[in-house]
């Protein structure tokens, strides 16, 4: 851009330190009005154009914004949808349950949309920036140590937040999942970008950092297995045994609500074990997720019913008596008394300290 012109004779005055400052005459003031206005008449283009570029490029940046955010929303709002075609079965109704879906959308939905405006306004200032004919050169090189430092420092921050990021794209555990992350088990009741809460068995809450877990175990996806070990004496008919215990996991299928919890019909795996006082059969079923606990403790109670009506005696624990054998000995089990217990016995005598000798 070109300087207006200064009339020489305020220049000359201006040089002369002697000479009294006199008042610009009408010629000087008409001649520097003329001058600005001849400087402005020059540069309004170039103005112009500048600012004509600066709000094209904040208006398309605008646009460009909005419509990447929406193009986001509607991705999730498919993403619920999908996910919402499969509620009408056990297993979709499990694994996406509304709550889940709901923070998994909007953690999702929340960091595409971040992501997209720190990209699109952080260019669209650049571009302005370099429309004012301003080096960026240094700038960048500052924003690059700055991210350097930045990141040194806070690089256990920026591992909790990516492997949240990636956690949650993933799709590894949800609201309502059981899960155990090594350093802690419990309920999921919260999934954030940088902490995950859990709830323990005794109630109490685990604020688990996303970035210190190396390993998940996800109790609540799929399916899992409920087995039972029954010990019963090695002289019992195991076929009566298995049909006992087939008769009881027909009927637990058909019974509320262990028909929906049971995903397969119990099996009776065979021997797992043959000792010589006891042996033990395997009974295993497939379960709804997180359920099988609650299936064992109910296949306990009815097999024990069902053996004893069958007459059928469960063992293990303490060794089984024989049948019409004589009371067992209380002591059998006690070690033998030792000679050092006794001070004055011979052996306690001999290994007792010699005293020093008197002087």
């Amino acid at each position: 851009m070109e300087v207006p012109a200064v009339s020489l004779s305020v220049l000359l005055s201006a040089a002369d330190p002697s000479e009294e400052p006199t008042a610009p005459s009408l010629q000087d003031a008409q001649e520097s009005a003329t001058n600005a206005a001849s400087w402005v008449e020059e540069n309004w283009s170039t103005w112009l154009a500048i600012g004509l570029r600066v709000l094209l490029i904040l208006v398309i940046a605008a646009v460009l914004r909005v419509a990447i955010r929406r193009a986001i929303t509607k991705l999730i709002d498919r993403m619920n949808r999908t996910a919402s075609a499969v509620d009408g079965t056990a297993l979709g109704g499990l694994l996406v349950n509304v709550e889940r879906r709901r923070q998994r959308s909007q953690a999702i939905g929340s960091v595409l949309r971040s992501v997209a405006s720190f990209l699109i306004m952080g260019t669209a200032g650049l571009m302005i920036l370099a429309t004012f004919e301003i080096n960026l050169a240094p700038l960048l090189a500052s924003a690059g140590v700055a991210g350097v430092a930045i990141g040194f420092g806070a690089r256990n921050l920026v591992t909790d937040f990516l492997s949240g990021v990636f956690m949650i794209l993933e799709d590894q555990y949800g609201v309502g999942d059981t899960v155990d992350a090594g350093v802690a088990s419990g309920e999921v009741i919260e999934v954030g970008l940088r902490v995950t809460k859990l709830r323990g068995d005794n109630g109490e809450i685990w604020y688990v950092r996303n970035g210190e877990v190396k390993r998940i175990g996800n109790l609540s996806q799929g399916w899992s297995t409920a087995g039972v070990d029954v010990t019963v004496r090695p002289s019992e008919d195991l076929d009566k045994v298995r049909r006992t215990l087939l008769a009881v996991g027909e009927e637990m299928s058909k019974d509320e609500p262990w028909n929906e919890r049971l995903w397969g019909p119990i099996e009776v795996l065979g021997l797992d074990s043959v000792l010589l006082d006891q042996m033990v059969v395997r009974v295993s079923a497939k379960t709804m997720p997180g359920k099988a606990l609650t299936v064992e403790r109910e296949l306990r109670w009815r097999i024990k019913l069902a053996f004893d009506a069958a007459d059928i005696p469960i063992v293990g624990g303490i060794p089984t008596q024989p049948e019409g054998g004589t009371d067992v000995d209380p002591t059998a089990g006690m070690a033998p008394p030792s000679a050092y217990s006794s001070t004055t016995s011979p052996q306690s005598e001999r290994a007792a300290p010699i005293a020093p000798p008197v002087k």
